[in-house]
């Protein structure tokens, strides 16, 4: 294995429909920018964690597979959720199933020497989970937490340990692991909850801004094939009049359509024949369903079309 620095030149990824990385997850197209790749890079230099924010669906999540597949690095994905556990990404210890071997054995229904031994030891029980996996990685490994914010407020405090030293321990059993190769970990957040001071202290921060028109028409043509170019211009130039008409009633506040809700417009735009999508275009959103996501909004929007018209 090379000993060279690892740096991320963030190449466009470029992917097979329905390709899958080692770990079985889905492939897509990445297109970054030069801010985000500088912040990438200060993180893998200085083997701090990223933090990114930015408005939801604008590729915070996907940057990270985008950083394993480019660096050719094993890749782990820890999706946090209401009730997680600072613990649940380090390992399971499966004390059920020890009671349950325990029983069988007191009651002489295993008694193989060998699987005595092993419910005997509680190590049998313990389980790594994505955190825990790539500090026991000897290579060095892209780790995904993706929306820290979801977790109660203690939680970020609760990994200060093992993000500042890297390093953890199993509790039920006293094992000790150390990082083998620091991990690159790259945290994402939604604004759902403030972080705490101590937390923020360990990480490097960017903010994930939503890209420009150029940027827009890229992953575009990073998503399909050979799409039309008229089509592609039309589509994103109504899609910015909609973000524009959305920022005046939510101005910094509530949700704005996103990066992955343009792609999946697109998707059912290009199915259409062009001339009609394009006539359809200039009248009354097509599809509004796929950018529009409560009942307020298309109120809002069929108002404002309303008094354009």
């Amino acid at each position: 294995m090379s000993n060279r620095p690892l740096r991320y030149a963030g190449k466009k990824l470029r992917v097979k429909p329905g390709e899958v990385n080692a770990n079985g997850q889905r492939l897509y197209p990445y297109i970054t920018s030069p801010e985000v790749i500088e912040a990438v890079n200060l993180a893998i230099q200085l083997e701090r964690p990223l933090l990114l924010k930015g408005e939801p669906g604008c590729g915070k999540t996907r940057l990270a597979l985008a950083v394993a597949h480019e660096l050719q690095l094993p890749f782990e994905a820890w999706y946090v959720k209401s009730n997680s556990r600072a613990r649940d990404g380090l390992y399971i210890y499966d004390a059920i199933s020890r009671l349950r071997d325990a029983q069988l054995v007191n009651s002489r229904q295993i008694i193989k020497q060998e699987d005595v031994e092993r419910v005997q030891d509680p190590t049998t029980y313990v389980k790594l989970q994505p955190l825990g996996r790539a500090f026991n990685n000897k290579q060095r490994t892209v780790v995904l937490i993706d929306e820290i914010d979801k977790a109660d407020i203690d939680f970020p405090n609760d990994l200060l340990l093992e993000l500042d030293e890297l390093r953890f321990v199993i509790e039920e059993t006293g094992q000790k692991f150390i990082a083998k190769a620091p991990p690159i970990i790259f945290i994402t957040s939604n604004d759902e909850k403030e972080l705490p001071d101590a937390f923020l202290r360990r990480c490097i921060f960017h903010y994930v801004e939503f890209p420009s028109e150029k940027r827009l028409i890229e992953i575009i043509n990073a998503h399909f094939n050979n799409p039309s170019r008229q089509l592609v211009n039309a589509a994103i130039n109504r899609f910015i009049k909609l973000r524009k008409e959305m920022d005046k009633y939510k101005r910094d506040s509530g949700k704005k359509v996103s990066t992955s809700e343009l792609i999946d417009w697109f998707r059912v735009l290009n199915s259409d024949p062009e001339d009609e999508v394009l006539a359809r275009l200039n009248g009354q959103l097509p599809y509004a369903g796929v950018l529009l996501k409560s009942w307020d909004d298309h109120i809002r929007y069929l108002k404002h079309s309303d008094n354009r018209e």
